[in-house]
């Protein structure tokens, strides 16, 4: 059995099943008060340096570890930076990368550097929330909102550009006070909203024409992912755009005007 033939989703349940990760359905884990979360970052797999800029690469590799916070409604207190690259790196263009990690306004408070092959960056965002939605809580007849226009990240990965992740810790905050469940869009609105249905054992219904699009996006830019918008399920959507609902069922159902419409997600490791 290889990863290509489970893929990230076979391999926690696989760790889950065995008893080595525990309590990792979420978008973050609490850990003594805190909320942590992390990501990687791998040249030649989530980014190329001849599409962003190093200044651009920090403050992405901050902003995805930021939306995983915000998706816990969390203030955030922190950074943790692993940092590993060539060699014949240029310092310029390091200091540079560093220089868009502190343009989040959340300090870098500690890490590791290390030579690598390729980039590399590993971030650990630290912070604290009155409250943790988690992505369990969905019911049956909730609303579904998201916080921002989607296929944003798609559109211009079409055009072999680059589009700066938002920062949704206010609104994540907001959400956080009375959301059912929440989580943030990275895999794309089809994928992420399984994640929602499969863990709240509900069935999910996106109804695309009510779904913001991003300047210049197409509806298969929805598949994409890395919008990093944040998807809620709520009893009063407020100021936010209602996109779908929870039902009694399972799974995910996406609608067009009524019809069934198929989207793509990213899938790890496949």
């Amino acid at each position: 059995m290889l990863l290509s033939d489970v893929g990230e989703l076979g391999l926690l349940a696989e760790l889950e099943r065995r008893g080595l990760a525990r309590a990792i359905e979420h978008d973050a884990a609490q850990v003594d008060g805190l909320v942590v979360t992390q990501d990687a970052l791998v040249e030649g797999v989530h980014f190329r340096l001849d599409w962003i800029s190093w200044r651009d690469l920090g403050w992405r590799a901050a902003a995805v570890n930021l939306s995983d916070l915000a998706a816990s409604g969390a203030e955030p207190i922190g950074l943790i930076v692993t940092f590993g690259a060539p060699a014949n790196t240029r310092l310029e263009d390091v200091l540079e990368l560093y220089e868009g990690l502190a343009e989040t306004g959340v300090p870098v408070v500690g890490g590791d550097t290390t030579f690598a092959p390729q980039l590399l960056l590993s971030v650990t965002a630290l912070g604290r929330a009155d409250r943790v939605p988690g992505r369990a809580g969905a019911e049956p007849g909730d609303l579904l909102v998201v916080t921002g226009p989607l296929g944003g990240a798609g559109a211009a990965f079409r055009h072999g550009s680059f589009v700066r992740p938002p920062l949704r810790l206010v609104e994540g905050r907001e959400l956080a006070a009375h959301a059912h469940a929440m989580l943030d869009i990275s895999d794309g609105l089809a994928v992420d909203a399984g994640h929602l249905a499969r863990r709240a054992g509900c069935r999910v219904v996106v109804e695309l024409e009510r779904v913001p699009l991003a300047d210049g996006a197409e509806l298969a830019d929805l598949g994409f992912g890395e919008d990093y918008e944040l998807l809620a399920a709520v009893a009063d959507p407020g100021r936010f755009r209602v996109i779908g609902r929870c039902d009694e069922g399972e799974g995910v159902e996406l609608l067009l005007n009524g019809e069934p419409y198929e989207l793509a997600g990213w899938e790890h490791f496949t």
